[in-house]
């Protein structure tokens, strides 16, 4: 096979709990009617084999459940002589973020093969062989493609927009599953995608909400021993979201409200600092304060995404 059409592909919508994910997915089956879902499998790795296993054909395309897919992706074809690569390979396309105008590989178009996919090993069913414990992009034979055909909508509620920026706060502050010795000697475009992560977005509804925990991510990283591994872990993102649970033995440290009870002020006061306690220790060029409702849109109105570049790699 020299030519792959996405036509030829099952696309199968792969949501959790995602507030928008009904309408994302009427969105999708209007555009795509052949279009299959998975809902609510625990466990990244676990879901994309349920995606393998409800594909009808070889080649199928992941879909998040927070993602609208642009009509146009219907008439992608990939040539693989022409790309230099072969048939094993997994491919992904550049994912819009709405909320800070990003492009990467951040809730992007993924095509997969059903053999692939059911023999990997990531995620929580990680075996320490490789470097795709929290991430899939690792892998030899995954080739980027800059063109975008997708926006994600990751703000619909204070706990997607929290959930989605604490994920990519820590997951752009490690290199390859492992603590960086500074932030400035992460690769240069992860190092940029962080601090847009943790400054822009407040002209959105829920935008703060964002950037919070995009700094609050990035400061256990860098100013803790925490776990790197629990951001793959959405029961524990729960539990650092909901309140505690408060006993008449408890201490008052322990009957303070977590995350979703913060107000708008107390969110920025948070925002802020995290904002000095993360510079104090990285000396890293990031504004305590987070850029205003004017200053994002005139960020997203300016900002050229830098394309992602392949080369073939060896784990």
């Amino acid at each position: 096979m020299d030519r792959i059409k996405i036509q030829d592909c099952d696309l199968v919508f792969l949501s959790y709990d995602e507030p928008n994910a009904e309408r994302n997915y009427a969105d999708l089956k209007k555009k795509f009617p052949w279009a299959k879902r998975v809902q609510g499998v625990t466990g990244l790795d676990a879901a994309h084999k349920a995606c393998a296993d409800i594909s009808e054909v070889e080649r199928f395309v992941t879909i998040d459940g927070d993602t609208i897919v642009d009509k146009d992706f219907l008439d992608v074809e990939i040539d693989l002589k022409a790309l230099g690569v072969d048939n094993t390979y997994m491919f992904s396309w550049c994912g819009n973020i709405d909320l800070n105008g990003l492009k990467y590989g951040n809730g992007s178009l993924k095509l997969w093969t059903k053999d692939f996919v059911k023999n990997m090993k990531t995620h929580e069913n990680h075996d320490g062989k490789d470097k795709n414990s929290v991430e899939f992009c690792h892998f030899p034979n995954y080739y980027q493609f800059n063109e975008n055909y997708s926006t994600s909508y990751i703000n619909a509620s204070p706990l997607q927009a929290w959930r989605s920026g604490f994920r990519e706060g820590v997951k752009m502050s490690i290199d390859r599953n492992a603590r960086a010795s500074k932030l400035k000697t992460l690769w240069w475009q992860n190092y940029h995608r962080l601090l847009v992560w943790m400054s822009v977005g407040a002209d959105v509804e829920n935008g703060l909400w964002s950037i919070y925990g995009a700094r609050m991510g990035c400061h256990k990283v860098v100013c803790t021993d925490w776990d790197i591994n629990l951001v793959r872990d959405f029961e524990y993102l729960l539990s650092e979201w909901q309140p505690n649970k408060m006993g008449s033995g408890d201490s008052l440290e322990a009957k303070r409200p977590k995350h979703s009870k913060l107000n708008e002020v107390e969110i920025m006061a948070e925002i802020i600092k995290l904002g000095h306690e993360i510079r104090n220790r990285e000396e890293i060029d990031l504004p305590v304060l987070p850029l205003s409702t004017e200053q994002s849109k005139f960020f997203k109105s300016v900002y050229m995404n830098s394309p992602r570049i392949f080369k073939k790699r060896t784990i």
